[in-house]
């Protein structure tokens, strides 16, 4: 930034500067995952969520016809942890983990530093842009990837729209402020009525355009999209922008660069989206009935015998963490998309 101008721009180009710029971005220049950082993912928690996701790839690979070259894409690896997790869990199946090609879609290089240092296989390929990967069945797996893409905030007055700007003075003083928006135009422009029914819309363009992009590859080449993320089912946005720093939360505009930015993602857009493209159908649930019908409590008992009683106790406290409906339970939701022909349903 140019401390000698002031700036002002839309809310998803200020997130973007907070999280990505090269020089400034909290997602290059720090590690902010694990009790170190600023906050848990599901894989921090507890190794049995990742080994819930693996069984489940595993699960969808088979029902494919279990194809003797597909790829697995994990999108925004964050430190790690699950794919390491995956790999081991894969490597128990010798006739999918010999046939399959295993990618990582990151965009932080400081990240991608991480993740090799954790990652010390081979086998893994690392990419930037999701138009490389090859044109062959493939199970995408987005966990906390869709909630940490910027977005647009559009506010409705009087039956007048604006859209939510971030000036940037020289003083360094910063504020949020509002510009009056052609919603109608904008609306012709993604070819999606977003506005219907609608006082105030969170909207991510980049985020529907991975998902528009995923959806289309799946269509043409088979496979699925598995999205964990922290959301909610109604139809009505509201506000749910926010920043974290330190496990709690922050002022995004002051330290600029040094929160993450956040937001819960409305599955009902997803969903809107998903019908729209047409050829796909989707299958939604909580992250609890989702890790409980894959057997996630049967996998603590086996894991938790024979431990002493610390050990026993700490399986069970990280279980209740991912299940309880007051902890990761019911705010975490996950998604699978797929070909509307695919009766594929292990977890929903």
């Amino acid at each position: 930034m140019n401390s000698k101008k002031n700036y002002s721009i839309p809310l998803d180009k200020f997130i973007n500067l907070s999280l990505y710029d090269k020089k400034i971005g909290y997602y290059m220049r720090k590690n902010p995952f694990g009790s170190e950082g600023d906050f848990i993912t599901s894989p921090n928690i507890s190794r049995m969520f990742s080994e819930m996701i693996g069984i489940w790839i595993i699960g969808l690979w088979k029902n494919l016809g279990s194809p003797k070259k597909f790829n697995v894409v994990e999108l925004g690896a964050g430190n790690g942890s699950m794919m390491k997790i995956l790999i081991e869990t894969f490597g128990r199946f010798p006739d999918f983990f010999k046939t399959c090609n295993i990618i990582i879609h990151e965009k932080s290089p400081k990240l991608i530093k991480i993740q090799r240092k954790e990652l010390k296989i081979k086998k893994i390929i690392w990419i930037s842009n999701l138009k490389k990967i090859e044109k062959i069945p493939t199970i995408f797996v987005a966990n906390e990837f869709f909630d940490s893409i910027a977005i647009k905030q559009f506010i409705k007055d009087k039956n007048l729209w604006f859209e939510r700007h971030v000036k940037i003075q020289r003083d360094k003083k910063v504020f949020f402020f509002n510009k009056k928006f052609n919603m109608k135009k904008f609306e012709k422009k993604i070819n999606f009525n977003i506005s219907k029914n609608q006082n105030f819309i969170e909207y991510s363009s980049h985020g529907l355009e991975y998902l528009k992009n995923i959806t289309k590859f799946i269509k043409k080449n088979n496979g699925g999209v598995l999205i964990i993320d922290y959301g909610y089912f109604e139809k009505k946005m509201k506000n749910t922008l926010r920043a974290i720093s330190n496990h709690k939360y922050s002022d995004m505009l002051k330290n600029i660069g040094k929160s993450d930015i956040t937001h819960n993602i409305n599955f009902s857009l997803f969903k809107k989206l998903i019908k729209q493209l047409g050829g796909v159908n989707d299958k939604i649930t909580t992250q609890r009935d989702f890790l409980m019908k894959m057997g996630i409590e049967k996998r603590a008992e086996i894991i938790s015998k024979n431990q002493s009683f610390s050990k026993k106790a700490d399986i069970y406290y990280r279980l209740k963490k991912l299940i309880d409906e007051n902890q990761m339970g019911k705010i975490f939701k996950v998604m699978f998309i797929k070909k509307q022909n695919n009766n594929y349903k292990l977890g929903f």
